[in-house]
């Protein structure tokens, strides 16, 4: 998908729905979990290796608009970009579009701020990670994990 540098596949679990059918959407903030865990994993080592460094990334602001319904066993692809690395804050967008059609399901943010694992006062984006970041941001082609 353009502008998104990494997406990740997540099937819709019967457990993910409601009593409509439809995923709930508390579900789509678990997925965007899952895209921003790998996307780390993908670029800055996991977000393991920001742990093991002292730092943890806490979610401070989350935002989904809901397009169109999802529903039990489709296939979405969860595109991601990681924008606005500024200071300690940081913030990933996403798309989510099924497989079998194309459509846009789902699209949101996750804003985030580093904090020092210890004392939990933020902390500036490592070095290290705003480097890893701007270089999977600057690739031209979608890093995928499934």
């Amino acid at each position: 998908m353009e502008g998104y540098t990494f997406e990740t596949v997540v099937r819709v679990r019967f457990a993910d729905t409601d009593a409509q059918g439809i995923a709930h959407n508390a579900s789509y903030l678990v997925w965007f979990e899952v895209a921003r865990v790998e996307y780390l994993r993908a670029f800055a080592g996991g977000y393991q290796a920001l742990r093991d460094r002292g730092i943890e990334a806490l979610v401070l602001e989350s935002h989904c608009r809901y397009v169109s319904p999802a529903r039990f066993d489709d296939v979405l692809h969860v595109h991601t970009r990681c924008v606005g690395l500024r200071g300690a804050r940081f913030r990933y967008e996403y798309a989510v579009v099924r497989e079998h059609d194309g459509a846009r399901v789902a699209d949101g943010y996750t804003e985030h701020a580093c904090v020092d694992a210890a004392t939990l006062r933020p902390t500036r984006v490592p070095d290290w990670l705003s480097a890893a970041v701007a270089a999977a941001e600057s690739s031209s082609s979608t890093t995928s994990s499934s």
